[in-house]
């Protein structure tokens, strides 16, 4: 008897972050529209100086910065994401060079894209003024170990500014977040149930504001978040590392992704 062909090689995990990718602009629109563009705004309008953002998906957050950021360098570990980012970094370079040419002058910086996981920066210490971190530190495999990282890399006294999923102090909510965490994890990558704030504190930033909030439009268990900014203090001992990749310095003066 003859036995059947070997079924062919499905990658799972590779087929759900590309589904991912290519349905996460539709996926955030609603949200985005009905407030969540605007806490961007809010929280990215105190961004100067060199600025490390991870995580940076499909560059929702390109239009927010101004003119106070010398340089941005924008990280994301997914490839199908990394090509998104590359493509409206291009975009959105090329749209603020075609303003500057009729007048508007140039509202941003350009940004240097690189693939790597929060979890293992490839920078130097203490190369960035600030760090940015929107809807990431729900989806990283280790979380205190990205925040480690960030605060590796910040300056002495520098900013890390979130908006950030976190589980809700309302017990009946935080039983809804443990019950429907799993569809989230499937559908959007996400760990909504994190005590991401207490992290925060725990690898040794000092939170300097912090505002509870909410996602508007979001599912009720993945509504809860907070939105805020915390410090590298500058007579702290660094976060302890558990290994990470080779380290380089970032360039002074950041250029499009190519």
């Amino acid at each position: 008897m003859r036995r059947p062909p070997p079924l062919p090689y499905v990658d799972v995990m590779s087929l759900r972050t590309k589904f991912f990718a290519m349905t996460y602009d539709r996926q955030i629109a609603r949200v985005d529209k009905a407030g969540l563009r605007a806490m961007r705004e809010r929280l990215l309008a105190g961004a100067s100086g060199d600025v490390l953002e991870i995580g940076g998906g499909t560059g929702a957050n390109l239009p927010c910065y101004g003119p106070a950021v010398r340089s941005l360098t924008i990280t994301e570990p997914q490839p199908p994401m990394l090509r998104r980012l590359e493509r409206a970094v291009r975009e959105h370079g090329a749209g603020q060079h075609g303003a500057g040419q009729h007048g508007a002058g140039h509202h941003g910086p350009e940004a240097k894209v690189l693939r790597a996981p929060a979890e293992d920066l490839p920078f130097d210490d203490d190369s960035f003024d600030v760090a940015v971190s929107t809807l990431v530190l729900c989806g990283v495999d280790d979380q205190p170990r990205a925040l480690r990282e960030l605060h590796r890399v910040l300056r002495p006294g520098g900013r890390l500014l979130f908006i950030e999923h976190v589980r809700s102090a309302d017990p009946g909510t935080s039983r809804l977040q443990d019950r429907m965490n799993w569809l989230n994890r499937l559908v959007v990558c996400c760990d909504c149930n994190r005590p991401t704030l207490d992290t925060i504190r725990g690898v040794g930033f000092t939170v300097a504001q912090v505002e509870d909030t909410v996602l508007p439009k979001a599912p009720p268990f993945a509504r809860p978040a907070i939105l805020g900014s915390a410090t590298a203090p500058a007579t702290a001992p660094r976060a302890q590392q558990d290994g990470g990749l080779p380290t380089v310095a970032p360039p002074q003066a950041a250029r499009p992704a190519g």
